[in-house]
């Protein structure tokens, strides 16, 4: 099959709530092709669905290399990280992403989720002050996060 064909079918399995179909329509892909964007964060996204963080992180940053004016790559290489249970990575990954992410306040309540799990918790409550200011529904997400367990009052 050709590439937007098989595309077209692996987003239908992800639709279908069958992610590892969708990896295993992509491997039928030329090895050319496996690098390609479109490819790759499809992939990305049915990995991450799998819960295969390993795979998925090293997916995410491959991203990140072919387009680093792409906040939503290092978003998602840094969560997968975390998920890794390397959140030392994640920060640092975060943290070279373009400078848009500075303004979205996912970017702020992730890097909070990390640096609190670092033990640095004046920056992650700082950050995590950022993300609310931002967008006041992280107030709520905060409350229920396993990460943020112990932070504290919010504001």
């Amino acid at each position: 099959m050709d590439e937007p064909t098989t595309l077209r079918a692996a987003s239908g399995w992800l639709e279908l709530g069958l992610p590892g179909d969708a990896l295993q329509e992509l491997r039928g892909l030329p090895h050319d092709q496996q690098s390609h964007l479109p490819v790759l964060k499809l992939k990305l996204r049915a990995q991450m669905e799998c819960a295969a963080w390993n795979a998925a992180a090293d997916t995410a940053r491959l991203l990140c290399a072919k387009a680093p004016g792409v906040p939503d790559f290092f978003l998602s290489a840094a969560y997968c990280l975390h998920e890794t249970g390397d959140t030392l990575a994640a920060r640092n990954q975060l943290l070279r992403g373009p400078k848009a992410l500075f303004e979205m306040p996912v970017f702020h309540y992730n890097l909070a989720c990390y640096l609190w799990t670092l033990g640095q918790q004046t920056s992650a409550r700082s950050h995590l002050s950022q993300a609310i200011a931002m967008d006041a529904s992280y107030r709520s997400e905060a409350l229920a996060d396993r990460d943020l367990a112990g932070i504290g009052p919010l504001p």
